[in-house]
């Protein structure tokens, strides 16, 4: 089923062409993963599909009555709502009968207004929404729902951007980045969501294991055109590299055509007749084509950085909190020469306080951290540069170095260095205000690396940069030979570059573990499971309720009881109606169904009962 169809639009940044006369279908149950260049107009796609922008030529025509959300890089949340309000701020009709019921618990006296909350939720089998929206919001770690918008952070705000896309279940789903901003439990859950989900996406990410797992089409916008590839992401590069070298062979053709068809030319043939002007039209359009070249880019770099002495980094029994939030408690750790340490933890837990001690942009309460005097850091930090107004590209990164000093006495200029992370020359001089906001990353990318540093810091490098810089960005790191820390969600990223990693758990414990991010996962998933109601307690002692929320968990338990009575009874007369001989088979069928529908809310309600139960211990 055809839920969308792309037809021949074109779209222009200035005088610049994004993209021209691009054509294609998103149909029910794809789920589409979109790559390309930063720069090359991925957002603008996004919101021209979600009817944010328009595009200068050509339309999109919609399947009717279609339900489409899309999620932007920038949230657009009323600061004033709090997250229940926002969440609720919907058309969608099951949220309303929800909302209702929500009402109604809170107002319990209202007996009539409960029952008729109550018997809305059973005429449209809300339950399992019920459920399934509050364990999103719990998943994305919003468990107080009356919080003000206003006073989350920008990671919060995306997030519950996110949860507000899922619970709505549009029919076609549109992100732009949805990573972003999660940590990795939160994505390898939402990757979890997505490939059980019967759910239709067209998403830009650069997050490379979340497209092998969720996605089962690729689309790439390379040099203008289209490309589709109908697997994942292992699928699409194996189709590319075929594809790349296919291209090879008919440029090494068209080349040999052309200088055949160059003799010819050289001649200045007098006769103008018809055949021979086709023929010459012709000759434009092999040379043309003769003379495509691709504008891909590999970082092979031996870099002539200060030698690291024998002394990199020490950190000696550190302790650091901010309040009751502990961030390391007695850490102490000697940095080895050319070591490559990869930092992973859920957000909030201060990984990137933690590098702020390391490089003493702020003092540890406790302990001492001790800097070798050969050390040179280079700080990539989440918060990216400022950049003066009226600033050309080349301007910006001749303010932090002419060159990189590389072996044999050779350098790489600043004009090469933006080359090799696909600032071409003209490029170079544009304006910064005109970069896209992956272009200003590789920009801030390329100032730490001209400064050369022989200990690299990237907190969250790999956010808003498109795959094509990821692979540039990857290989520059694997030639580079000083120390290397990483901070970063990005798990087919942190694979490919770290040997070794940091594990932030929280409440100042961090744990040293020997191998990427694929050996950690194994090794978690071998641990023995813990009990559900076990992990539920453990994360009520850590939350305690207000005196407000204990009443409203009163009366919610009051009435779970009620209401798991009423279905009790409810079953048993069901189950006693089945006794009796004269029913028919539609009868048996229609009360099958029934009795399997009671049989689920029961069950849902005495796991919310326990858990209700375990939060007023």
């Amino acid at each position: 089923m055809n839920y969308l169809s792309v037809e021949n639009i074109t779209k222009f940044y200035g005088e610049r062409v994004l993209f021209e006369n691009i054509s294609f279908g998103i149909n029910k149950d794809q789920k589409i993963a979109f790559i390309a260049k930063n720069g090359t107009g991925k957002t603008s796609l996004l919101n021209i599909i979600a009817g944010i922008e328009s595009p200068d030529s050509g339309q999109i025509v919609f399947r009717k009555g279609l339900n489409v959300v899309y999620l932007a890089q920038k949230e657009s949340l009323n600061p004033d709502f709090t997250i229940e309000e926002a969440v609720f701020n919907s058309d969608n009709p099951m949220l309303k009968i929800v909302e209702q019921y929500e009402h109604a618990l809170l107002n319990m006296e209202d007996a009539d207004a409960y029952q008729k909350a109550f018997d809305l939720m059973e005429q449209h089998q809300a339950w399992d929404f019920d459920t399934q929206y509050k364990q999103i919001l719990s998943k994305l770690k919003f468990e107080d729902h009356s919080v003000k918008i206003k006073t989350l952070s920008g990671g919060q705000k995306k997030r519950l951007s996110l949860a507000i896309a899922l619970i709505n279940k549009p029919d076609l789903l549109i992100l732009d980045e949805p990573t972003n901003h999660l940590d990795l439990e939160m994505i390898e859950w939402l990757e979890s969501y997505f490939k059980k989900q019967n759910i239709t996406l067209f998403m830009v990410t650069h997050d490379r294991y979340f497209l092998e797992r969720v996605c089962n089409e690729i689309m790439e916008l390379d040099e203008g055109k289209i490309y589709k590839y109908k697997g994942n992401y292992s699928y699409y590069l194996e189709k590319k590299a075929e594809r790349i070298e296919l291209e090879k062979v008919t440029l090494g053709k068209a080349k040999q055509l052309f200088k055949k068809e160059l003799d010819w030319m050289r001649k200045q043939p007098k006769a103008r007749t018809t055949k021979s002007k086709s023929r010459i039209d012709d000759f434009y359009k092999i040379k043309e084509k003769a003379f495509q070249r691709r504008n891909d880019h590999k970082v092979q770099l031996e870099m002539n950085m200060e030698r690291l002495g024998s002394k990199i980094v020490e950190m000696h029994h550190v302790d650091k909190s901010f309040d009751a939030l502990k961030i390391l408690q007695d850490f102490t750790y000697t940095f080895k020469r050319g070591e490559r340490i990869g930092i992973i933890g859920k957000n909030g837990t201060g990984k990137s306080t933690f590098l702020e001690i390391l490089t003493k942009q702020i003092p540890p309460d406790a302990g001492k951290v001790i800097v070798g005097d050969t050390v040179k850091f280079g700080y990539y930090r989440q918060s990216g540069i400022y950049v003066k107004p009226g600033q050309k590209v080349i301007e910006v990164i001749k303010e932090f170095g002419e060159y990189i000093p590389l072996a044999k006495g050779q350098k790489l200029s600043a004009g090469n260095l933006l080359e090799r992370f696909l600032f071409n020359r003209k490029k170079q001089y544009d304006y910064v205000e005109k970069l896209s906001g992956g272009e200003l990353k590789r920009l801030f990318l390329c100032t730490v690396l001209i400064q050369n540093p022989n200990f690299l810091i990237l907190d969250e490098p790999t956010n808003d940069l498109d795959i094509v810089t990821l692979n540039v960005l990857e290989n520059f790191l694997l030639d580079f030979q000083g120390n290397l820390i990483v901070v970063s969600h990005d798990r087919y990223f942190m694979d490919k570059i770290v040997d070794h990693l940091f594990v932030f758990k929280g409440n100042g414990l961090v744990e040293d573990f020997p191998g990427n991010y694929t050996d950690y996962r194994a090794y978690e998933d071998s641990k023995p499971v813990i009990k559900e109601t076990v992990a539920i307690k453990e994360t009520v002692s850590e939350n305690k309720t207000s005196y407000e929320e204990t009443k409203k968990l009163k009366r919610e338990f009051g009435q779970l009881e009620k209401d798991i009575e009423r279905l009790q009874a409810k079953k048993k007369r069901i189950e006693e109606a089945f006794l009796n001989p004269n029913l028919s088979p539609e009868k048996i069928a229609e009360m099958g169904e029934e009795l399997e529908q009671i049989r689920k809310q029961i069950e849902q309600k005495e796991e919310r009962w326990l858990e209700v139960s375990m939060m007023l211990e």
